[in-house]
């Protein structure tokens, strides 16, 4: 029996895989976001070297029939990769900046087949459109502290839905996990979809 490991403590990643009837257990990689051999990647590659970074680091500890999913988001704006705002200051600046103009969202996914060691990676880009926030509307949202939870401080699945005012590309790439790269990962490694979700069901 394949089971699912989810190397992410987003909330988001795993609201996903549930609504598409996956039910992974979620082990933290531990794996440090800030160290200068990612940050200094341009932002396809960081996003890729993050993702299988924390899929290795889980797997390395376990073992068996097992599928291992990391997974890394940051939004590329004016040339310059942004995370995880770390400050509401720095959430204000950015939200500030975003006003009427477009950034790419990317999403680097790697999956680990623990029973052979084959891999698979994959990322999705999204271009988002930011609306015209507010000074108020921004300080508002910021006090709610979405922002400091997600890439770029911004997510379409959570209370900054409204400021998003297109998208082009894979809407759950942009949340945290884009679902048809995954299928495909999958399914490329041997497995069937409608199996890992009848796994999940009878749990």
């Amino acid at each position: 029996m394949t089971r699912v490991i989810l190397a992410s403590a987003s909330p988001a990643r795993l609201q996903l895989l549930k609504n598409a009837g996956i039910f992974a257990d979620v082990k933290v990689s531990g794996v440090n976001e800030e160290l200068s051999e990612f940050l200094e990647l341009p932002p396809i590659q960081m996003v890729v070297a993050l993702a299988k970074a924390k899929a290795l680091a889980v797997a390395s500890s376990l073992k068996g029939d097992q599928l291992i999913i990391g997974a890394d988001s940051t939004l590329e704006f004016e040339g310059k990769n942004v995370g995880k705002p770390a400050t509401s200051d720095e959430a204000f600046s950015l939200w500030s900046s975003y006003r009427n103009k477009s950034g790419i969202l990317y999403t680097g996914q790697v999956v680990i087949d623990l029973s052979n060691g084959a891999i698979a990676e994959r990322v999705s880009a999204t271009k988002i459109t930011f609306a015209d926030v507010s000074d108020e509307e921004i300080d508002a949202y910021i006090k709610t502290g979405e922002p400091l939870q997600v890439a770029g401080g911004a997510t379409l699945d959570g209370i900054g839905s409204p400021f998003i005012s297109r998208i082009e590309g894979d809407a759950t790439g942009v949340i945290g996990l884009s679902m048809p790269d995954l299928f495909e990962m999958v399914t490329s490694l041997g497995h069937s979809w409608y199996k890992l979700r009848q796994i999940g069901s009878a749990l």
